[in-house]
């Protein structure tokens, strides 16, 4: 039974087509200045991803805590 080691796990994480390619098929990428820029391309886009996933957060956050504020005025209103 073969080993599989970490960074295969981590090769396949992220990309299983280029896993298989490399390691069922044994290809090798050719063009790797345009690998390169693609893996670059890859890491910026996840970071935008990252970035609008934080800062949605951070609006339902705000959001909430507005409308509690706007609740608790209300209800002081009433009182």
């Amino acid at each position: 039974m073969p080993i599989i080691n970490a960074s295969e796990v981590g090769s396949f994480a992220y990309c299983p087509r280029a896993w298989w390619l490399r390691h069922v098929e044994g290809l090798e990428p050719q063009d790797t200045e345009a690998l390169r820029r693609g893996q670059a391309l890859h890491r910026r886009h996840f970071q935008g991803v990252r970035r609008m996933s934080l800062l949605r957060t951070l609006a339902f956050l705000l959001w909430g805590a507005a409308g509690l504020a706007g609740l608790i005025l209300l209800l002081s209103w009433l009182w």
